[in-house]
């Protein structure tokens, strides 16, 4: 896999920040509670897991989302695999992704798999899980793409720092690969990124966010 790998520093000794968009790949506070507030409760699971469940995702990280997600799903005690498939334009490197994910006990035993898939096809197995992480830009992969997810989790950098992941353009594909009654979350409560939804197809909603963030994003397809 030649994709670029994403130039990061680190805060607080564990927190990876992007140097490309000067921002966290996770919540300061604790990442792993922030994933679960925002994308799992946002998309309102584990209570609409059903077999064959898809999600999606813009922007895959450290691929904490997809840990959350596959812990809620074996807890849940669904048959059959989880489906989540991912876009990502600047994977971590193998040693950076290792050590942002150090700190999560539930994370290690998925953290061999994420850096082998990084490393080569962005393809995960397991028998409770089916992940494909999509290399390059979003704008060009997702139109590609021939799936349609039960939930996406929206998770670009802030739109100030990384426009192209929230573009109205992109956001429309989201919707468009979005099955009937299908739902989104996400961290940022932009008016703009809130616009460019509802006007996809979206029905927005505004709900509290984690943390020091006030205000997070919710969705549901019309």
């Amino acid at each position: 896999m030649d994709q670029p790998r994403h130039q990061i520093d680190w805060r607080n000794g564990n927190v990876p920040v992007s140097r490309q968009f000067d921002d966290p790949f996770f919540s300061l506070e604790n990442g792993l509670e922030e994933t679960r507030h925002v994308f799992l409760t946002g998309n309102a699971l584990p209570a609409r897991f059903k077999p064959g469940f898809h999600i999606a995702e813009l922007g895959f990280g450290t691929g904490l989302n997809l840990i959350a997600a596959a812990l809620a799903w074996e807890g849940s005690g669904q048959q059959g695999r989880l489906h989540f498939t991912s876009f990502e334009a600047f994977p971590l490197a193998g040693e950076d992704l290792r050590l942002a994910l150090a700190q999560f006990a539930g994370a290690v035993p998925y953290i061999d798999l994420i850096a082998t898939a990084l490393a080569g096809d962005g393809k995960i197995t397991t028998a409770q899980l089916s992940a494909q992480i999509i290399f390059g830009d979003a704008r060009a992969t997702l139109p590609a793409w021939d799936g349609r997810a039960d939930a996406w989790f929206l998770d670009g950098f802030a739109p100030a720092r990384n426009p192209e992941l929230w573009e109205p353009a992109l956001l429309a594909q989201v919707a468009h690969h979005t099955a009937p009654g299908g739902t989104c979350a996400t961290y940022s409560a932009a008016g703009a990124v809130r616009a460019a939804l509802a006007e996809a197809g979206f029905t927005v909603t505004r709900i509290p966010g984690y943390g020091r963030k006030r205000h997070m994003t919710q969705g549901v397809l019309s």
